[in-house]
């Protein structure tokens, strides 16, 4: 496919188709920076990874935190890169002061994110004492509405006194494609159809809201009848991919049910001739937005993932997300490891931004609803 290198155009689509942990939050640290405050804004739209199971006041990513103002981090049990079974995991106590240390840190408050799904995408394992938990796939086999609620809501009040704030689940994927190797095999689907996938996200949903911890939903626009893992390379769903993959994303948007929204690394000619769904506005800008009436934060994928390093650079990757709509970039460190990722991102928006007014725009667009979705949260604390 070839590589659009300005992503400006708006090209056509064929298919028409919260809460953050309050006690993490204050209404002053909540408050948006002034409008001036570019810098502010650019690191809001990062999420990054890093290694470390304790982080002393001078740890070089605390000063990240401090220094660049990001907006996340997410978190993992394993490290890749080193093959390593520790990264940022032993315990609750030790994860509980972790993500203390973390919030002290930071000016604004951080989005602090894992992957906890249940079943085998699972962060908090037993070895580091917490509790087992069944796979989405498990839970829509039964299909009871009990079950499904009870394990989203242990696994919310779980998160919250941990202090981390986002669960990355629940996955919408439907499990149209039973090989597949990064959804159906791994049992991270509730099913095959998309009426079941609906109600057992509406149900995991409602008990994480209800808990005081935001959940984003993932992978849009549907990676289910992918045939290849989007951390090796950049999967091609165009022969393979159905508009219903789009329904349970679409019914929970229009309930008002999804506060941020992960994107997938996937290409569909359909959808755009040229671009991935995480680099596309006809996805993000068209499908999502404008068609589904989505208003709320766009979350990427991990960015160092091989769909995308395997075709764009740092910075086409950066600025083509922008410009398809996304407002928080992630950047997990846990395919590869760079430690100065944070400030090289940082560099590519400030470059960007100076020589694009539309890219100016859509930083402080980003921001804007990253940091109305932490003070909602903050007023929501505060009894306003």
């Amino acid at each position: 496919m070839r590589i659009d290198r300005a992503n400006s155009k708006v090209r056509s689509c064929k298919f028409a188709g919260f809460f953050v942990a309050a006690s993490l939050l204050t209404p002053t640290q909540a408050q948006a920076p002034p409008q001036h405050d570019l810098k502010h804004c650019m690191g809001q739209m990062l999420m990054v990874g890093f290694r470390g199971l304790e982080l002393d006041p001078e740890d070089p990513f605390l000063q990240q935190v401090r220094s660049l103002h990001l907006g996340g981090t997410i978190l993992f049990d394993y490290d890749v890169p080193s093959r390593t079974p520790q990264r940022n995991i032993r315990s609750a106590d030790q994860l509980r002061s972790l993500t203390d240390a973390l919030q002290a840190a930071a000016s604004t408050p951080l989005f602090i994110a894992l992957d906890q799904e249940g079943g085998r995408i699972n962060r908090l394992k037993p070895r580091f004492g917490f509790p087992e938990s069944r796979s989405q796939a498990e839970l829509g086999r039964l299909d009871d509405e009990q079950q499904t609620r009870s394990q989203a809501r242990r696994t919310a009040q779980l998160l919250s006194k941990l202090g981390i704030n986002l669960n990355f689940a629940p996955v919408l994927d439907l499990a149209v494609h039973p090989d597949n190797p990064i959804i159906a095999r791994l049992e991270r689907s509730y099913s095959d159809d998309p009426v079941v996938v609906e109600k057992h996200a509406r149900w995991a949903l409602d008990e994480f809201r209800q808990a005081g911890v935001l959940a984003a939903v993932k992978h849009f626009p549907g990676h289910g009848s992918s045939r290849q893992d989007s951390h090796l390379g950049l999967p091609d769903v165009s022969n393979h991919w159905k508009p219903v993959e789009l329904q349970p994303f679409a019914r929970l948007v229009k309930e008002g049910l999804t506060d941020m929204v992960m994107t997938a690394h996937l290409y569909n000619s359909h959808w755009d001739p040229e671009l991935p769904a995480t680099l596309s506005y006809n996805v993000i800008g068209q499908m999502l937005r404008t068609r589904m009436g989505f208003h709320g934060v766009v979350v990427s994928d991990d960015m160092q993932m091989g769909a995308i390093t395997s075709k764009f650079s740092l910075k086409e990757a950066i600025e083509k997300a922008l410009l398809a709509g996304v407002d928080l970039l992630t950047f997990a460190n846990n395919s590869v490891y760079d430690p100065d990722i944070a400030p090289k991102a940082v560099s590519i928006l400030k470059r960007l931004a100076g020589q694009d007014k539309t890219i100016e725009q859509r930083i402080r667009q980003s921001c804007s609803r990253i940091l109305g979705l932490k003070e909602r949260i903050a007023q929501s604390k505060s009894g306003k």
